[in-house]
């Protein structure tokens, strides 16, 4: 049986590939990301990695079909996937001397089996940031596509103040127990 990973994120790829785990085919579930009014940040999370899943298992029945989705979370606000500065700077002001939560959906498709899913959760604090702090992030780019603007496997570590949780959750797919155990 050959496993599909659901996804593009060259960041869970690299988290697999950790665990010994190499899908045999990338294929990106096209799916809309929008967040209906009222969902909260795991129901939100989960529903991604559940549509993600079915989408590509639809077109690939005989095969396993991994996807995930993270969220970051203040409170019940679900922050977006950055794609420009000023969105930027607005989610580094929210984040900014506060606690969050980086939940990540994942979900298993398998042929003739119910779908599995779980949720990974992160709850990290971040330090105060000044202007400066936010210049010099937003000069770096690799904000860029990432959930609530941050990388934590990036420069963005330098900001967090505590984690409390799995690391590699925050980076896409929480590996201790949701996947490889």
């Amino acid at each position: 049986m050959r496993l599909i990973l659901a996804s593009a994120s060259p960041r869970r790829l690299d988290l697999l590939a950790r665990i010994g785990v190499i899908p045999d085919e990338i294929v990106p579930a096209d799916i809309d990301e929008s967040v209906p009014a009222g969902e909260l940040p795991r129901d939100h999370a989960l529903r991604l990695a559940r549509e993600k899943a079915m989408a590509i298992a639809a077109e690939h029945p005989n095969d396993l079909v991994l996807a995930a989705d993270t969220v970051v979370a203040v409170g019940r606000r679900i922050l977006p996937k950055v794609e420009d500065e000023a969105t930027l700077r607005v989610c580094m002001r929210l984040l900014s001397g506060r606690r969050h939560r980086v939940l990540t959906g994942i979900a298993l498709a398998a042929p003739g089996q119910p779908l599995r899913t779980r949720l990974g959760e992160t709850m990290i604090a971040m330090k105060r940031l000044s202007d400066d702090e936010m210049d010099y992030y937003a000069s770096h780019g690799e904000w860029r596509g990432k959930a609530g603007g941050y990388a934590l496997q990036g420069y963005g570590e330098v900001y967090v103040r505590q984690i409390a949780g799995s690391y590699s959750n925050v980076v896409g797919l929480p590996l201790p127990r949701h996947v490889c155990c």
